[in-house]
C-alpha cells in the first residue's frame, strides 16, 4: 500500500468520505455509486460504511473479540483453538517454542495471516518483517471500513486445522439477510495461493448458481455438498441474527465445523460480478434499514 496514500486517507475530513468512496467505487467497479438512494448489494455496501455505526460491527470485526460473541451463541466447539495469549508485538512471539504447524493472524482487518505448515521451512527473520508490517495501519482507512477504526492491532497464532493430505482448507461463506442465509460462495485452490483461487457461487441448498467474481477462477461443476451442511447453514443464520447483513464464513474438515469470521463489507464492496444482473439480486435481498 501506497503510504503517502494511506496518510492521506487517515487524516481527511469526514465531510470528504462520500467522494472518496464515490471515486473509489468508480475507477474499481467501473460505476458510478449511488449513495443517496442505493440498490445494488455493491452500493450498499459503500453505504454501510458511512451509515451503519453500532459498535456491535467493530466488536465482532475484531478477529480475537468475536471469540467470546461466538462461544455464547453456538458454543466453544466451533472455534479453531488459539496457541498462547494475544501479542502486541511480534516480538513478543517466541518462535522456537511455537509448534510445528500454525497459522499467524493479525486481528484488526482482513487477508492478515501466515500459514505455517512446517517451521523448519519458514525464514523467521522474514515473517517477523511482514507481520510487523500488519501492525503499523488502522485497517479502516485502507478502503474506508470505518467499523474497523477503533479495534486494538494485535497478533495471535491459530491452530493449523489443514489435516496431513490435504492440498487445500475450502471456506465457505455464507451471504446472511436478516438472519436468513440466502446464498453463499466456496473458494478453494487458494489456502497457499491466492492467485489461483477458484470460487462459486451456491444456493441456500448448495446448488450450483451460474454467477462468478471476475476478479477469480470460476468454478463452473456442482461440487459435492459438505457433510454436515444443514449445520453451517443453521450456524450461519444463529449468528446472522439480528443483522440486515452480514458474511458468515466457516470452515468444515469431513464435517467437522469451524468458524472463520463475520465479515460485514465483503471485499470493501468492490466487486464486478459476472452476470453484473447478480449485484442487483444480491442487493434485493437487503433491507439495509432493517437490524443493525
Amino acid at each position: 500500500m501506497n503510504e503517502l496514500f494511506y496518510i492521506i486517507k487517515k487524516y481527511l475530513p469526514r465531510v470528504f468520505y462520500p467522494l472518496y468512496i464515490e471515486y473509489s467505487y468508480l475507477k474499481i467497479v467501473n460505476r458510478w455509486c449511488n449513495l443517496n438512494n442505493p440498490k445494488t448489494y455493491t452500493e450498499k455496501m459503500q453505504w454501510g460504511k458511512l451509515n451503519r455505526k453500532d459498535s456491535l460491527l467493530g466488536k465482532l470485526s475484531d478477529k480475537i473479540a468475536v471469540r467470546s460473541w461466538v462461544e455464547e451463541r453456538i458454543g466453544s466447539e466451533y472455534l479453531i483453538p488459539i496457541i498462547g495469549h494475544p501479542f502486541c508485538s511480534v516480538d513478543e512471539i517466541d518462535f522456537d517454542e511455537l509448534p510445528n504447524k500454525y497459522v499467524i493472524k493479525a486481528n484488526h482487518g482482513s487477508g492478515f495471516n501466515y500459514v505455517v505448515n512446517n517451521k523448519d521451512e519458514i525464514d523467521v527473520g522474514i515473517v517477523k518483517k511482514k507481520v510487523a508490517l500488519w501492525l503499523k495501519h488502522n485497517y479502516a482507512f485502507y478502503s474506508m471500513e470505518l467499523h474497523y477504526k477503533d479495534i486494538m492491532p494485535r497478533l495471535y497464532i491459530e491452530q493449523n486445522i489443514i489435516e496431513e493430505g490435504m492440498s487445500d482448507l475450502p471456506d465457505y461463506k455464507f451471504f446472511c439477510f436478516n438472519g436468513k442465509v440466502f446464498c453463499s460462495y466456496t473458494m478453494t485452490n487458494y489456502t497457499f495461493d491466492h492467485s489461483k483461487g477458484k470460487l462459486g457461487f451456491f444456493d441456500r441448498d448448495y446448488k450450483l448458481l451460474p454467477y462468478y467474481r471476475k476478479d477469480y477462477q470460476p468454478i463452473k461443476e456442482q461440487l459435492e455438498k459438505p457433510k454436515n451442511y444443514e449445520k453451517m447453514v443453521e450456524i450461519a443464520e444463529t449468528l446472522s441474527s439480528g443483522f440486515s447483513h452480514v458474511r458468515v464464513d466457516l470452515y468444515n474438515i469431513n464435517g467437522k465445523i469451524y468458524f472463520g469470521e463475520m465479515t460485514f463489507t465483503t471485499n470493501s464492496g468492490y466487486i464486478d460480478f459476472e452476470p453484473e444482473e447478480f449485484d442487483r439480486i444480491l442487493g434485493d435481498q437487503w433491507d439495509i434499514y432493517s437490524g443493525i
